[in-house]
């Protein structure tokens, strides 16, 4: 093909509004159309160029899409009975990966059933499923990339077993609020615990302070998600309807960890099968820095998964690491002085830095980001 004769490079057409628009040149060539529903739009795609043009999980009469694959389109149709749309557009929302929660209960919400799905379809090998849990991340990672474009990110890690009603949880709430104030994007793992609490206080942010106080109170009668998720969840619902007016955040849960479930705080919610797409998509896009609560396993592993590229510097200009409980991260989980160890003679070792409270953290990145 000639350059003359060349299809425009690619964009993505997202939502029926832009579609139309779009129609109304009479081309979609080289578009890529992401999960639009095109079943009263047969005529604009009958007359428009389609050379070149993919449709990625769009819904079409059999005419129209007779018509777009004749005229060179590539079509990936919708697939039946998944409990996700593999080529979704969007972010998830609390809402709609709770849907049904009240009316039927946790295991018949999308979210639930997605990991159920999930661990089916893992156990048997399907190289089918697993093409779909691939297309979905890309879909979802794409997706990220829409909504953080231009914003400043700053991750708060830590454990799922922080419980409401702690004065850590608390303490994790206050610190997200702060931070969301400063005008910074608050991203986590989407999870319970000091994920959630972190989401909860960027949620509060545009309240008076009298407000989370009050939400508080309202979590503390379900501590943790188990035994039940269920009354864990609606207390979060709860709150949101007493306070609509929250403000926004990040979750990046994972239905590898699905006994996990995502917390109700978080805004938007970029929600991965793959664990390791998802812990590397979440911390390279932290590019205000990571705070680390006190966590296990997960929160270790998260330390020096975001290490890695600030030693190298992979990503460009290393980013700040503020850990967060000089007891927890010298004593009890020594991540700490290995972290230092490593940022010797290093960039990175002006960026990383150890406090003993939240009430430290904002002041913290600010020094490290002017270093």
């Amino acid at each position: 093909m000639s350059a003359e004769t060349a299809p425009p490079p690619a964009r993505e057409i997202e939502t029926l509004e832009e579609f139309d628009r779009v129609a109304l040149t009479g081309s979609f060539a080289g578009y890529r159309v992401q999960a639009v529903d095109l079943t009263d739009r047969t005529f604009a795609l009958l007359v428009a160029d389609t050379t070149q043009a993919v449709f990625l999980g769009c819904l079409m009469e059999p005419q129209a899409l007779a018509h777009v694959r004749a005229g060179g389109a590539l079509v990936f149709p919708p697939v039946p009975h998944l409990p996700f749309d593999p080529y979704r557009a969007t972010l998830y929302s609390p809402v709609e990966l709770y849907a049904d929660l009240a009316a039927a209960g946790y295991e018949h919400t999308p979210d639930a059933r997605a990991y159920d799905w999930y661990r089916q379809s893992a156990a048997g090998g399907d190289i089918l499923a697993s093409m779909l849990r691939s297309i979905h991340d890309d879909a979802v990672t794409d997706a990220l990339d829409e909504h953080l474009a231009g914003a400043r990110v700053v991750g708060v890690m830590g454990g799922h077993a922080m419980k409401r009603g702690t004065d850590a949880y608390a303490g994790a709430a206050r610190l997200g609020r702060d931070l969301a104030r400063a005008g910074l994007t608050v991203a986590t793992g989407g999870g319970p615990g000091a994920m959630e609490a972190a989401n909860l206080g960027a949620y509060a942010a545009p309240q008076e302070d009298v407000m989370l106080g009050k939400a508080l109170s309202v979590l503390g009668s379900a501590p943790s998600f188990r035994p039940s998720v269920g009354e864990w969840a609606a207390t979060a619902f709860e709150v949101r309807e007493r306070w609509p007016e929250g403000g926004s955040s990040l979750g990046v849960p994972t239905w590898f960890y699905g006994h996990e479930p995502p917390n109700a705080f978080a805004s938007h919610i970029a929600k991965f099968f793959a664990n390791s797409v998802r812990e590397d998509t979440l911390l390279a896009r932290c590019n205000s820095g990571v705070v680390f609560l006190p966590g296990a396993a997960g929160t270790v592993q998260e330390i020096f998964d975001a290490a890695t590229p600030n030693y190298y510097s992979a990503r460009g200009e290393p980013t700040p690491m503020v850990l967060v409980d000089r007891a927890h991260w010298t004593t009890e989980l020594p991540a700490w002085p290995l972290l230092s160890a490593l940022a010797r003679d290093h960039a990175m070792a002006w960026r990383i830095a150890l406090v003993d409270s939240v009430t430290e953290v904002p002041d913290a990145l600010t020094r490290l980001a002017e270093k």
